[in-house]
């Protein structure tokens, strides 16, 4: 038992002497996946799409292989960078399309600077072919500690939710539209056949944006900086694994003042804009291909221009 604390004194001692250097930096590296069931489920089919159960189950693998990423997270005690990590296994070339598309989709982002001290964040992004500099104020976190814990990796991981405004610069946040969450019948049985299937086949109209989505957060006091991965950070310790109910993203790998020279810097290429802009331009865009869509001319006229 003696033992036994002396070997935990000196762990606590360690732990604290190398937190307390001058030139403290960390680098993490996180998996990203995101359930497609859970992202897809009661989605409407585009116009004209008519899938088989097999083609459907392909695509699904396909999405849900692209949205498969690793991500490395650079961090000392103010600033961090989060970006992701390219795949060099073998396959990954025949996921490339899938992830541009996606990328495309979603507003695809590079580096993601974090600046805790000045409340401040810095991503450059591209979206059809376009490279935009979103900088903006952080997202300011209302976590509710809620005492559970549990072990990631050596380290003993804290719980913390909260609910945040829907982004809607990453299209896995749409959901079915209300009212075209399920193919029942018209309660007042007063709307035509053609109407009815002109709102399962319309994609772009029946998707919509929530107003809000719960986010639940683990993290350690062990590594006391208030960073975490992709725009997540302000809890008392790294945050090492996070849910917003589509997509997880887990810390499988830490380490503190590694060999190798870390440099956290904010990327500077493209046009600088906030993030209400940038998601302006994006929902702009997409109702500019819903129209195309709905016209009958989405594929002959090509994507919207800037």
């Amino acid at each position: 038992m003696k033992n036994k604390f002396l070997i935990t004194s000196f762990a606590l001692l360690t732990h604290a002497f190398i937190f307390a250097q001058a030139t403290f930096v960390g680098q993490a590296t996180y998996e990203s996946k995101t359930s497609v069931d859970a992202m897809t489920k009661n989605m409407p089919r585009p116009r004209g799409m008519n899938l088989t159960p097999e083609m459907e189950a392909q695509m699904k693998e396909r999405m849900r292989k692209a949205f498969e990423k690793t991500y490395i997270l650079n961090f000392d005690r103010t600033s961090s960078t989060y970006k992701e990590q390219e795949k060099l296994e073998a396959g990954a070339e025949n996921q490339r399309g899938m992830r541009m598309m996606m990328s495309s989709v979603t507003g695809g982002g590079g580096t993601y600077f974090k600046d805790v001290k000045e409340k401040q964040y810095t991503v450059d992004k591209e979206f059809m072919g376009k490279e935009f500099l979103v900088v903006d104020t952080l997202t300011n976190y209302k976590w509710q500690m809620t005492g559970e814990t549990k072990k990631i990796g050596d380290y003993t991981a804290y719980k913390a939710t909260a609910i945040i405004k829907s982004d809607a610069s990453d299209f896995r946040n749409f959901r079915p539209a209300a009212d075209n969450k399920s193919n029942e019948a018209d309660k007042n049985g007063d709307k035509k056949e053609s109407e009815k299937e002109g709102a399962k086949t319309n994609f772009f109209g029946a998707i919509e944006l929530p107003s809000e989505k719960t986010i639940t957060a683990w993290y350690t006091p062990e590594i006391p900086v208030n960073q975490g991965p992709d725009s997540y950070w302000g809890l008392p310790g790294l945050i090492l694994e996070v849910n917003d109910g589509v997509t997880t993203i887990l810390c499988t790998k830490i380490a503190i003042n590694p060999k190798e020279k870390i440099e956290i810097k904010a990327p500077k290429k493209g046009k600088a804009i906030t993030q209400q802009e940038f998601n302006d331009i994006m929902m702009k865009k997409m109702k500019e291909m819903r129209e195309q869509f709905q016209n009958g001319g989405g594929n002959r006229q090509g994507p919207p221009r800037f």
